[in-house]
């Protein structure tokens, strides 16, 4: 039997159908029935996500009362190792930190592939359009208690392109639904969704929209993290797949929408047509962002398959039903930047969930001259995919797993000099999600560099860690591993 290799790339699904197949599979799908849209969906994956047993499943509700019986709702896409690798492609990976390898070494000879246009798919099964959108013909979920309203774009893509450079940007912003064929979305500054939209405005000329609601994961995984300025998240995922991803054009906006896409529906944005949108639970853990008039969608056309199921997710207090597969990405999108950026023999980054995947990373590195340590502290806090709401970088040494938060805690207990190794970033990159920010104040954070690395100059003479060396715990265990076993 040919076992493959770490990073094996898997023959790709087509669908988010597929996806739900393979995932059934694994064992790792949670199918529940008769489950409301209001509250009930939202405090279910929070339950199972918290209380259940780990990795939590993806979560499939169906027969969901007050729609019709082949209407459903998925949860929890990418929540564990076996469903991101799948996502990504990879076989025979088994543990996060392997996972993060296995997206960086693809990352190094990833070469974007340009969707493919299609004259017609799957999502142009049902078109409604005019006085028959209605987009609360799908279980869009109320998920906290204290949002303003229900949400269809959570695990989402908000479809935009540059006016002027043309290139597509696929983006995962919060999208309310106030009417039947009207929504507010929420894009923070600074995101290249809301360059898009912000050049549209500027000329007050309407921003074209699509907003998909049901699509390949990868897709969101694209959409949710950063690709660099001008590369659309479609070139990208197609790079990872080996293979173009399909599209078909909006009959209205000319936009591309994933041909096996659940759901879609098109419209304009218009710079003077605002509605109040929020407050809504965030990734942070706060509703943080209070509620703001944002730009409304006016939607002209509402694509779906037959049976079509709505991607969702729910942010919330970490761990959320996302905050896996964002921190994973985003470990290896930093670790990749910090090559990019000339910073050597780097081991491991890590993005810890209770940070969100955001706010709370660290990095291992083998110490190699004198300040790279708070080179990679630096560096990482500042990079494109670091950059956005983060608030603690930590810095480690080559023997730290930057995953396990005992063993970074303890290095910062033992390594760090708060007086000499703390140093503080002014005036950075944040936003209303941030929940440290006092309402209506500007979108920037302070954020610190922590060096838990043993002091470079005098780093051998440092002393020495009192644990078994590998060859005794190795001997020990060759000799009594079959009673250890027993433990």
């Amino acid at each position: 039997m040919n076992v493959p290799k770490e990073g094996y790339m898997s023959k790709p699904y087509k669908d988010l159908r597929a996806w739900i197949d393979l995932v059934d599979q694994l064992g790792e799908l949670k199918r529940i029935n008769g489950a409301d849209w209001n509250l009930e969906m939202g405090a279910i994956t929070e339950l199972i996500g918290r209380e259940g047993k780990y990795p939590p499943p993806a979560i499939l509700f169906s027969e969901i009362p007050g729609y019709p019986k082949g209407f459903r709702a998925i949860f929890g896409t990418t929540g564990s190792v076996q469903r991101t690798a799948l996502t990504l492609g990879f076989s025979d990976v088994r543990t996060g930190t392997q996972l993060i390898r296995a997206y960086r070494e693809k990352s190094k000879e990833l070469r974007p592939i340009p969707p493919k246009v299609l004259e017609t798919g799957p999502i142009f099964q049902n078109i409604d359009s005019g006085k028959d959108v209605d987009l609360f013909k799908f279980p869009v979920p109320l998920m906290h208690e204290k949002d303003g309203g229900r949400y269809i774009g959570t695990n989402c893509l908000v479809i935009t392109r540059h006016p002027d450079e043309g290139w597509i940007n696929l983006g995962t912003y919060r999208v309310m639904v106030h009417g039947k064929d009207y929504t507010a979305f929420y894009i923070s500054p600074g995101k290249h969704g809301r360059i898009h939209r912000d050049l549209y405005f500027e000329r007050k000329e309407p921003c074209p929209v699509v907003v998909c609601v049901g699509h390949d994961p990868l897709l969101f995984l694209a959409a949710g993290n950063e690709v660099a300025y001008g590369v659309s998240e479609y070139d990208y995922a197609g790079g990872f797949k080996g293979e173009p991803i399909e599209v078909v054009k909006g009959k209205h906006t000319g936009l591309p929408i994933p041909a096996y896409a659940e759901i879609a529906f098109e419209g304009e944005a218009v710079w003077n047509d605002l509605k109040k949108e929020g407050p809504f639970g965030e990734w942070t853990g706060y509703y943080a962002s209070g509620e703001r008039e944002e730009p409304v969608i006016r939607v002209k056309n509402v694509y779906y398959r037959d049976d079509p199921i709505l991607a969702c997710s729910k942010p919330s207090r970490p761990p959320s039903d996302y905050s896996f597969s964002k921190g994973i990405v985003k470990s290896a999108l930093i670790w990749e930047e910090l090559e990019k950026c000339g910073v050597p023999n780097v081991k491991g980054v890590w993005c810890h969930e209770a940070g969100g995947g955001r706010l709370f990373n660290v990095v291992s590195i083998k110490q190699s001259y004198p300040g790279h340590s708070r080179q990679a502290g630096f560096i990482a806090a500042q990079t494109h995919a670091g950059g956005y709401l983060n608030r603690f970088v930590i810095v480690v040494d080559e023997d730290i797993d930057p995953s396990n938060l005992f063993e970074v805690a303890w290095a910062m207990s033992t390594r760090c000099d708060p007086a000499e190794d703390i140093d503080i970033m002014r005036k950075c990159w944040s936003g209303p999600l941030d929940p440290i920010i006092p309402k209506g104040k500007r979108g920037l954070n302070s954020r610190a560099v922590v060096d838990c690395c043993r002091p470079y100059a005098w780093k051998d003479d440092f002393p020495a860690v009192a644990e078994c060396s590998k060859e005794l715990r190795d001997k020990t265990y060759n000799k009594w591993k079959d009673i250890l076993g027993l433990i």
